[in-house]
């Protein structure tokens, strides 16, 4: 009987299409960063929900509704605040002139507090 000298690759064939469909999936689950849907000039300004809201004015300072709170305080009680008002949205305002800096640690406490839905508020931009 002779010795069959040829490399069977169906199997090798196989391998390579399933690690492909493997990081074909975990990609875009591997990107980092804030999911962000920014707003365009035109658009209908949303409708007005209840949830609740968090603003950071111009100065840095954090308020959760009405209630103004230090950031060590905001990073510590957010997570029993949100899960008191689990009902409707959650909502960033943030002053123009806040670093971004700002916004972003505030944005991490509320993502890491899971809350996995954040709208971004901001005022309608006027067409000319």
């Amino acid at each position: 009987m002779p010795l069959n000298a040829e490399i069977n690759v169906v199997s090798l064939i196989d391998v390579m299409l399933l690690l492909l469909v493997v990081f074909m999936i975990t990609a875009p689950l591997m990107q980092g960063g804030v999911d962000v849907a920014l707003p365009r000039a035109a658009a209908r300004p949303l409708e007005q929900k209840s949830g609740m809201v968090v603003t950071v004015n111009r100065e840095g300072q954090i308020f959760v509704d009405e209630s103004r709170l230090s950031y060590d305080e905001f990073r510590a009680s957010f997570r029993a605040l949100a899960e008191q008002r689990s009902s409707g949205g959650v909502y960033l305002r943030a002053d123009q002139g806040v670093p971004y800096g700002t916004v972003v640690r505030v944005l991490a406490i509320m993502r890491t507090a899971g809350v996995g839905d954040v709208g971004l508020v901001a005022e309608p931009e006027e067409v000319p």
